[in-house]
């Protein structure tokens, strides 16, 4: 199926928040439509294309980051056990991840878009409803990470913000260079 997808800006079920909570929600929801908004009108084949020196295609980008608003999402639950020992990853751990930068056989931008959507309205529940956006959780263990750091469920979403944020912004290079379409301007 190489059908062309029109993006429209996703909408939550999610309650309305109100205070630090929806201020969270709004900036996360606008850099989430940054990033679907570079795949609008694109077809499955354009989604999977590396336009760029960088391994990175859009549809790969999707799915990359609903991997990681999942996994951190799963995190602010579940603390350091809903995350994998990044320590301990072989290297058949790095090709399964580097597979998620890769629009895949079989896979299509409107499936990747769903899981992310589905994704967007769980984290959004979630942020609805914690007790305490103060509420922390032990870093697993990274070389990445300070050793027995903890983050807040305020920081991870902070945290995922940036991430989509900077995604965005790869994703947008990545379509100008496909077909010279922008985001902005």
């Amino acid at each position: 199926m190489n059908e062309t997808l029109t993006v429209k800006e996703p909408t939550t079920d999610a309650p309305a928040a109100v205070d630090e909570r929806a201020d969270l929600l709004v900036a996360l929801a606008k850099q989430r439509h940054f990033l679907r908004f570079t795949t609008r009108d694109l077809t499955d084949e354009q989604a999977g294309l590396r336009t760029t020196a960088s391994e990175l295609c859009l549809g790969g980008l999707i799915k990359h980051v609903t991997s990681v608003e999942r996994l951190w999402a799963n995190f602010i639950l579940d603390g350091p056990s809903a995350m994998p020992d990044f320590t301990a990853w072989t290297e058949a751990d790095y090709a399964r991840r580097a597979e998620e930068f890769r629009l895949l056989p079989g896979e299509t931008l409107a499936g990747v878009l769903a899981d992310y959507d589905e994704v967007a309205r769980r984290t959004d529940q979630l942020v609805s409803v914690l007790p305490d956006l103060s509420a922390t959780q032990p870093l697993p263990r990274a070389p990445w990470f300070e050793a027995d750091a903890e983050w807040s469920a305020r920081r991870v979403l902070m945290h995922v913000i940036a991430e989509t944020a900077q995604h965005a912004g790869h994703a947008d290079i990545i379509r100008e260079s496909l077909d010279g379409a922008k985001s902005m301007g």
